[in-house]
């Protein structure tokens, strides 16, 4: 029994809290293996009409993967029988997105706090995404070495404009009402509200109509306007800049704007890893268009290649580990990053490959 994820029904809702506050209910290994076959089966069971997903402890949704783990893993031979932790973490998570980017049923997010990387991976893919005013949302991932995974190359193109090119390079956060504008959000409703939505879910009459309808009834019932989203203010500015498709480019493009905003936007960048960066880039580039199930493939090719690397160790001591916030990358400038270097993490694995239909 793994309590990091608690598991009930309450009528004809599946219910899932994320029980894991003090890590702000990042998301590890077990939990996804607990989680997994609990969303199967409900998946299966006429009794069940929607599943709903939370979080405890009032902070976080989900900050992330616990890829912290992962780093510490490198290195260290897997158990006898046991695949490393590099390799199963990702192919299971990826699995687990897989499933709820299918699933059958609406599957309801109920995003108040921190949502983040891993976060996003256990709530973009569903039908339903309700945001809260604490909303807290980003995939930092450029900042840790990595790259912004669990579905990143297929859901970020699909904000408006460059505004997930922006979002997957800078890492930057966003309120409630970004994320509604971003398309991230279906409904905003305040954190108060959260219990009675629960209540509403479980009490409703599935009867009346085709599932999803009978849902988004349900949360229109508590929905409120979120306000202007920052994030669409500098819209404009944002296709501009992040329209490039060289990092170089949009960083001489800030450099033309000139204005506090695009300065600041460049200082963000020049704190990246220089390789994630560049693979970042391309990643958005090459998924653009693609199916999620081609572009999940192309994701597991770089979670092998690019943990790999020095950079993603380096990232997780600075940000997560030592916290000193003064990583040292390797190489340290977009001038040292070769393109083959970059093109080394997108190489096929093989038998290893993950391909999922």
């Amino acid at each position: 029994m793994n309590t990091d994820v608690l598991l009930e029904t309450r009528g004809p809702v599946g219910l899932v809290t994320l029980n894991r506050p003090k890590a702000l209910n990042a998301l590890d290994l077990g939990m996804i293996r607990a989680l997994h076959p609990a969303l199967e089966a409900w998946a299966k069971d006429s009794q069940v009409k929607a599943v709903v997903i939370r979080g405890a402890g009032g902070r976080a949704f989900c900050a992330g993967g616990d890829v912290r783990a992962v780093a510490l893993s490198l290195g260290t031979p897997a158990p006898e029988g046991q695949e490393p932790l590099s390799r199963a973490f990702f192919l299971e998570e990826y699995r687990l997105n897989h499933l709820i980017h299918h699933y059958p049923k609406p599957y309801i997010a109920l995003v108040d706090g921190i949502s983040m990387g891993g976060g996003l991976g256990l709530s973009v893919h569903g039908s339903h995404r309700v945001v809260t005013e604490r909303l807290v949302l980003a995939m930092p991932e450029t900042a840790i070495g990595l790259f912004p995974d669990v579905g990143g190359g297929w859901f970020l193109p699909r904000f408006p404009g460059e505004a997930g090119t922006y979002l997957g390079l800078t890492g930057n956060r966003c309120n409630a009402a970004d994320a509604m504008w971003l398309g991230y959000g279906t409904q905003h409703v305040t954190h108060d509200k959260l219990d009675a939505v629960v209540e509403a879910l479980a009490a409703a009459d599935w009867s009346t109509g085709e599932a999803r309808q009978v849902a988004t009834r349900v949360l229109n019932g508590f929905a409120s306007e979120p306000g202007t989203s920052p994030l669409g203010a500098h819209a404009e500015v944002i296709d501009r800049c992040f329209a490039k498709d060289r990092v170089e480019e949009i960083l001489a493009a800030l450099e033309a704007e000139g204005t506090p905003w695009a300065q600041e936007t460049r200082a963000t960048l020049g704190r990246m890893s220089p390789t994630s960066l560049k693979v970042t880039l391309r990643q958005l580039r090459l998924c653009r268009g693609k199916p999620y199930d081609e572009a999940v493939t192309v994701e597991y090719r770089l979670s092998q290649h690019v943990t790999a690397l020095p950079d993603f160790r380096e990232g997780i001591r600075a940000v997560l580990v030592d916290k000193d916030n003064k990583p040292t990358w390797n190489p340290p400038t977009l001038a040292g990053v070769r393109e083959s270097d970059v093109e080394a993490c997108f190489a096929p694995l093989g038998a290893r490959d993950l391909v999922l239909h």
